[in-house]
């Protein structure tokens, strides 16, 4: 039997302003203003609406006004933009309830809902090596795979390249992090192939072009 009163399906407004310029913000405030203004689904806001319109009207003026940099003027107008925030919050939480969930009449009243809508997992772009380079001893090279944002892990693959160019066997190494690592035993004026593939929430991406290193 379904829930009827489960949180899964409650109706959130988007309240958040991280990030939001000030008059992105403004825009949103008035929005709302217009939304909330002789709606007869929220008869009740727990702001009085003509003071929360004089705030955004303030708002307004003191961002014209910090326009020539001034610290005092930045200063008020930051400010003001909290408190007009703080209205807005108080609001946003009063239509929330007020909707009774309804996406309907929560849209007439100029709030933003919520997204649950989760953005699927994207394939990673191409892992690759930061820099190959000599070991502190004969025999050792060190490698540095890049950063790559979504990896969970790599692998990285080595082998020594026969007289006629073909590597021989690979050899593998699994890397939790894109740490420096050095490789050791290998053969003196040997030269190597190199390779690295990323592992992300869709699995492996492909290996890397080769990339090749003669041995010190």
């Amino acid at each position: 039997m379904t829930n009827k009163h489960s949180t899964a399906n409650k109706i959130k407004a988007k309240l958040a302003f991280h990030n939001v310029s000030d008059p992105d913000a403004l825009k949103v405030f008035n929005m709302a203003l217009a939304g909330l203004k002789g709606n007869p689904a929220y008869p009740n806001p727990p702001v009085d609406l003509a003071l929360f319109e004089k705030g955004i009207e303030s708002f307004a003026t003191l961002i014209t006004d910090a326009q020539d940099g001034g610290k005092k003027a930045i200063s008020a107008k930051d400010k003001q933009r909290v408190a007009v925030i703080k209205m807005y919050t108080l609001l946003g939480h009063y239509v929330e309830l007020a909707c009774n969930d309804d996406l309907a009449t929560f849209n007439t009243s100029g709030f933003t809902v919520v997204s649950k809508t989760k953005n699927p997992p994207q394939p990673l772009q191409a892992a690759t090596f930061q820099w190959i380079d000599r070991g502190p001893n004969s025999g050792e090279i060190v490698v540095k795979v890049a950063s790559l944002i979504g990896a969970i892990s790599f692998e990285l693959r080595y082998a020594l390249v026969a007289a006629g160019g073909a590597p021989g066997p690979w050899t593998t190494l699994t890397l939790t992090s894109p740490r420096k690592t050095t490789i050791t035993g290998l053969t003196p004026a040997g030269t190597y192939q190199f390779q690295v593939r990323a592992l992300g929430k869709l699995g492996y991406n492909d290996w890397s072009s080769p990339m090749t290193f003669i041995c010190a």
